[in-house]
Formats: structure tokens, sequence, C-alpha cells
């Protein structure tokens, strides 16, 4: 079972291009750096753990918000389903494709069959499209090949998967339920959260306060790996490559705000010319 009349959203960050892809089959048509930006995305992390062989670095908030703060900004319907039993997860998805919606999954890509990199990663999105008997049809990122096929047996162990960032076999889907607010609304309130949040961290290993802490905790990692060139190379690779559109997701954002700055400042010209902080009201 294939949809019909399928669109495909190109995108390099995970959680953007399957929230954009179901976005896509409803019409709507925002590019990803919008997307990241009114869905409040840009965050920052450091997370160490004794499980972990080597700190983590993150630049984005946390798994599934950004696309839970698209859908509240947008006045859209998201409908997430979880459960413990592969059986009902894959009823779930296939429900809906024999319905004609496509589905968007978290799960861990270290099970997915066209991954070259083979690390564990319980945060990554994918929609599916489309199955047979023996494969699933997704897209994923533009860097993972963007049009691709699994085994519907490795899909399943990569969405039952357990671990840091999973979930239980999560999907969810998107509907209308209303008109679409102006972006002019939205874009300036959707900036100043995302500035609140980032300045306000709610512990000293996130917003700028980890941005401090890692500064001061990354001369100690040197001594708590006997492989550093490997893990120090890891940690770069996925900072700059990993789906984050490079610099940590910062240039994701930095696309937002110009994109946003040329969208409210050509609303505002019969105003005359006012200053981007004066649009987002900072």
């Amino acid at each position: 079972m294939i949809i019909n009349n399928f669109q495909t959203f190109s995108g390099e960050h995970c959680e953007t291009t399957a929230t954009g892809t179901l976005l896509a089959n409803l019409g709507i048509e925002l590019s990803e750096p919008m997307l990241f930006g009114i869905g409040e995305g840009l965050g920052y992390i450091i997370w160490n753990m004794k499980i972990m062989d080597f700190p983590f670095i993150g630049g984005r908030i946390k798994p599934d918000l950004i696309t839970r703060n698209i859908t509240g900004r947008l006045n859209l319907k998201l409908e997430v389903k979880e459960t413990t039993s592969v059986k009902k997860a894959w009823h779930n998805v296939s429900e809906k494709i024999d319905k004609g919606i496509p589905v968007g999954l978290k799960l861990d890509c270290f099970h997915l069959e066209y991954f070259a990199e083979k690390i564990h990663f319980a945060g990554h999105y994918v929609t599916i499209y489309g199955y047979d008997g023996r494969y699933a049809y997704l897209i994923d990122t533009a860097q993972q090949g963007y049009e691709v096929k699994t085994t519907l047996a490795s899909l399943q162990m990569a969405r039952n998967e357990r671990g840091p960032m999973s979930s239980k076999n999560l999907s969810y889907t998107i509907q209308r339920r209303g008109a679409l607010p102006e972006l002019k609304t939205i874009i300036p309130e959707a900036i100043v959260k995302n500035a609140e949040d980032y300045l306000n961290p709610p512990i000293k290993n996130m917003g700028y306060k980890g941005i401090a802490k890692t500064s001061r905790e990354i001369k100690k990692w040197f001594a708590t790996t006997s492989t550093q060139e490997r893990d120090f190379t890891m940690t770069a690779m996925l900072m700059e490559k990993a789906g984050t559109g490079g610099s940590l997701f910062r240039n994701l954002y930095i696309d937002f705000l110009k994109e946003s700055y040329e969208l409210l400042q050509l609303d505002e010209l019969q105003q005359g010319y006012i200053s981007f902080h004066e649009i987002a009201g900072l």
C-alpha cells in the first residue's frame, strides 16, 4: 500500500523533515527554517550519564516539543499514539496508511538498514507513506537518502528500542482544524518564547548556562576517555552533520530569522522602516 499523490519534503533535520512532510500533505508549505523557528527549536544541552561512553552536546529543545509547538501555533490537530505492544504499534500506523494518511514515527536509527553510521539514537524521526509484505517506505533527511526503505522487521526493532530519548513505539498524525493563523502574528511570539526559555533554563545543563558549563567541563573530558580522537571527532560530527543543519542548529535558526525579517519587513513597508527587534517585541 503506497499513498497516492503523496507529497515529499526535503530537509536536514529529522523532526522538521518528518513534520514538514505531514504538513506538505495537508497543503501547508513552509520552509524547514520557518518550521524550526515557529517550533521554538533552538536550545542547548550538555548531557552526561554514567551509562554513556562520552558526554552528549545538543543544540535543540527536547524531542517531540518542536512538533507540538508547530502544530499548536498553526492551529492544527496533533494525534500522538504510544504503546508497548508491537502489534498494536503497527496497527496504529497501517490503519492510517490504508486511509491515505502519512504517519510520523519516532525511533532508534541504529536498526534502520539504510543508515551507514550504526549508532544508537532513539530520538530520530521519519515519515512512513507506504508498505508491502517486506518493506516500509520512508522519508528521511536528505543526508540519509531522502526517499528510502527498510524491512518491516528492522522498523519494528527501531520503534520498539529502549534507552535515552526513546518512546513507546510513538507515531503521530496531523490534521487541519480551522483557518491557519498569519505568520506575521506567530513569528514574534515564537521568537520571544524561545528566547525566554533559553535565558531561563530549568537546570544548569541547558540554555546559556549549559554553554558556560560546557566551557568548564570540556577540559576534563580528555582524561575521561582513552579514545580521545574518536570521541571528540564523533562529537564534532554530531554537532555539524548529524541533522543539525550545521553549527548545532544555529544555521537553521539564522535562516529562520532572515526569512522572518524579510517577511515582516515587507509587510510593514507602508508604515516605514522598523527594526527587527521592534517587530519581535524584544
